[in-house]
């Protein structure tokens, strides 16, 4: 059987979690604490503070490993621990809040720099009358027309398999490649 270890990193409150716990055949094991700080209170009530793990069995012969990294800048020493041995990564970004979306680029920088692996970017809440347009993501992230820019939405278990589908296509072309 073979393991893929996947890893779904992003800002705080980009819908990491959610993304995980919409796709996971096994209870997501969470890390999460209550929020002390005010200002990210306003936002959601609590924060992944290691990571989550989730768990897909694809067909007999393949399983995903997903592990969700923390958002906020003072957890980001697990990043690196979390992307040992990882075959690919997904950087997930709020369509509706902008703000975020220069610390998604360099999350997105850093997690290159860790491994020369395959990735994709979802944007996600694409449900929201608010969403940033993809084409707008894409110019605001200042990404490639090569990279993957994928439209989702966490809750949504449909649009969070497209988006672990592409990564996957493109970890097992890499793999068949022989890189």
């Amino acid at each position: 059987m073979q393991t893929v270890k996947m890893v779904v990193t992003g800002p705080f409150s980009a819908g990491k979690t959610q993304f995980i716990q919409s796709v996971s055949e096994i209870d997501v094991v969470a890390t999460e604490r209550r929020i002390s700080s005010e200002e990210e209170r306003n936002v959601k009530s609590a924060t992944t503070v290691a990571m989550d793990f989730g768990r897909i069995t694809v067909d007999e012969d393949l399983v995903l490993y997903l592990f969700g990294t923390p958002g906020q800048k003072r957890f980001d020493f697990m990043w690196e621990i979390l992307s040992e041995g990882m075959l690919g990564f997904i950087v997930m970004v709020d369509s509706t809040r902008p703000e975020t979306f220069r610390e998604a680029r360099s999350i997105l920088e850093t997690f290159r720099a860790y491994a020369p692996t395959p990735f994709v970017v979802a944007a996600n809440k694409q449900d929201m009358e608010d969403a940033w347009d993809l084409e707008d993501v894409r110019h605001a992230l200042r990404l490639d027309a090569r990279t993957k820019l994928l439209p989702c939405v966490a809750t949504d278990r449909n649009t969070v398999k497209v988006v672990l589908l592409e990564l996957l296509y493109g970890i097992l072309k890499e793999m068949d490649s022989g890189k």
